[in-house]
């Protein structure tokens, strides 16, 4: 396999392009370990949570603005910040996938680049598509931003460079922002 060319005119070399597959694979793992798994939030009710090794400060719950949602917007609330956590957690398994088929088929980063680009793409369509069914606007508004985030990985030069900075936030983001 040749090695692509670099914007600076050098080839990355083999080792290089495997470093760069290696390092999408962690963080595409790291994100799925550090899932929306769900736990108790001290009032019975479930809570997605972090649960990754990696500290995690806990964090109060801030009352909402409007008062206490209403018992059909707490269940939607539950209903789409679940379907949310799923379908990041189904993301972070298909772009682990990805990362690791392009290191089967020795594909380059352009490859793997574009591979990583249209699941972040569809993943925020998905992402957007609950985002228009939460009734709470303070949750829209979050998966929303979530979607925007995902668009922007989705449009990144580096794909895996935004994971490894923006992605791995939004399992404990949700953890801690999407409930009632």
């Amino acid at each position: 396999m040749l090695d692509p060319p670099q914007p600076n005119g050098e080839k990355m070399s083999r080792h290089a392009v495997s470093t760069l597959r290696t390092a999408v694979v962690v963080v595409a793992v790291a994100a799925v370990a550090a899932g929306c798994q769900p736990a108790e939030d001290g009032a019975g009710e479930p809570a997605a949570a972090p649960t990754s090794t990696a500290a995690v400060a806990p964090t109060v719950a801030e009352p909402t603005p409007s008062g206490s949602p209403t018992a059909v917007t707490a269940a939607n609330t539950e209903q789409v910040c679940r379907a949310v956590d799923k379908l990041i957690l189904a993301g972070s398994r298909r772009l682990a996938a990805d990362s690791a088929a392009a290191t089967r088929d020795e594909a380059t980063p352009e490859e793997l680049n574009a591979r990583l680009k249209r699941t972040l793409a569809g993943l925020a369509d998905d992402v957007r598509d609950q985002a228009g069914r939460a009734e709470d606007p303070r949750i829209e508004a979050l998966i929303a931003d979530i979607a925007r985030r995902l668009d922007a990985g989705a449009r990144s030069s580096s794909p895996a460079k935004w994971m490894g900075d923006t992605f791995v936030d939004i399992p404990p983001r949700l953890a801690r922002d999407c409930r009632a």
